[in-house]
């Protein structure tokens, strides 16, 4: 027994707790019955990383055999490499020595940042990514949820936030293409964003991590709108298959880069070098993402195809690697998603809700979607979607 003065930290407590536990075990049941799973459930590519990318790395190595500290802020060909596509991709110029960071995959800058920049509130959207919020508490900020609605296009309402509240943030965070809900913000979106935080003092955080998953329309940056007061988060794991690997870059307003370093040189000792040198040969490459983008759209048009044949409204898919469905009306989401995780289906998709912070009125704004992440193979796809229509029609 631990001593009854050794308790979790005060922010773990504050966490929203799992509430889907029985699909969790549903999903190992059916498994420990040898039965198949089609998990659409995690944002996690199954295909490998491109050999090149591999290769790179083992060159990497060869070059960085002393293996010693790397550089915190980065090592020279990385950042080089991102300044480079940055021009490229965005038309955005960067410095590579004061507005570009390395970064251990965007998870951990994500969760990071808030403990370095100075507020008691931080601008969270909902539903998101689950560090926005957890990286907040575990700064001891306090969290203003800005719930992302059908009816706004999934964009926060600048104007709701409270005065008070928005006189005393620190950070907004912001997300296009938008996890899980798959939006794209118009130039007009980003420019009232930036205008908003200039006005309040408050860093405007932009997590760009699917910038490379999309559709049709090509994503703009943050950056294409305001360098000043603005930072963007951005990662290998979805754009090259890379998630196991934890490499990304951090972007932006040099004063906000160098507030972000002197914080992380006191928390880790930074990506590893061989990492960086292949994370660098990765953004020379853009056909292998070309073949990603296909690879995805011919799985969005399975799923979307299979939901609308059996009845459902058209699900929304702008960017990303997901399809935001919305389900029967009368249903609720853990509903629906255990349906599809019955022996006969065995399809594992997560309910919006478990993507979102229900607020203090029990409004929850994933309630009514399930999100399909499109990483099982095209075959299993296929399978997936002649049974999706049969579950759905079976509520009928």
């Amino acid at each position: 027994m631990l001593n009854e003065k050794i308790t979790s930290a005060e922010w773990l407590s504050k966490l929203p707790r799992y509430p889907f536990v029985s699909l969790r075990e549903k999903k190992k049941a059916l498994k420990a019955k040898g039965i198949k799973v089609i998990d659409f459930s995690i944002g996690d590519p199954t295909a490998p990383t491109p050999d090149f990318i591999l290769e790179s790395a083992t060159e990497g190595m060869k070059k960085n055999q002393r293996a010693g500290y790397p550089e915190n802020s980065g090592l020279p060909e990385f950042k080089s490499a991102v300044v480079k596509w940055m021009k490229s991709r965005f038309n955005v110029e960067l410095n590579p020595d004061t507005e570009v960071f390395t970064s251990l995959g965007a998870k951990e800058a994500v969760f990071a940042f808030p403990n370095s920049i100075k507020g008691e509130y931080v601008l969270v959207p909902t539903p998101g990514y689950p560090p926005y919020n957890s990286g907040a508490l575990a700064a001891n900020k306090k969290v203003h949820l800005m719930p992302l609605l059908e009816k706004n296009k999934f964009l926060p309402d600048l104007s709701a936030i409270p005065e008070e509240v928005a006189k005393n943030a620190s950070i907004m965070w912001i997300n296009y293409p938008n996890n899980p809900t798959t939006a794209l913000a118009p130039d007009s979106f980003y420019k009232d964003a930036i205008e908003f935080c200039k006005k309040y003092g408050i860093v405007l955080a932009s997590d760009e991590c699917y910038s490379e998953m999309y559709t049709n329309e090509k994503p703009k940056s943050a950056l294409n709108f305001a360098k000043e007061g603005v930072i963007v988060f951005q990662s290998l794991s979805k754009r090259s298959n890379m998630t196991g690997w934890r490499v990304g870059f951090m972007a932006g307003d040099p004063d906000i880069i160098k507030i972000f370093l002197s914080a992380k040189e006191n928390m880790d000792s930074g990506c590893a070098n061989f990492v960086q040198y292949a994370a660098a040969k990765a953004y020379e490459d853009e056909e292998h993402v070309k073949e990603m983008r296909a690879e995805y759209d011919r799985k969005r048009k399975l799923i979307m195809d299979a939901t609308q044949k059996a009845g459902l409204p058209k699900g929304y898919a702008e960017g990303t690697f997901y399809i935001w469905q919305r389900i029967p009306e009368g249903i609720k989401s853990v509903e629906f998603a255990e349906k599809l995780l019955e022996e006969e289906y065995a399809i594992v998709v997560t309910p919006g809700p478990a993507l979102a912070i229900t607020d203090e009125k029990g409004n929850n704004a994933g309630e009514g979607f399930v999100r399909f992440a499109l990483v099982p193979t095209e075959e299993d796809t296929a399978e997936a979607a002649e049974k999706i229509i049969k579950a759905i029609k079976s509520f009928k």
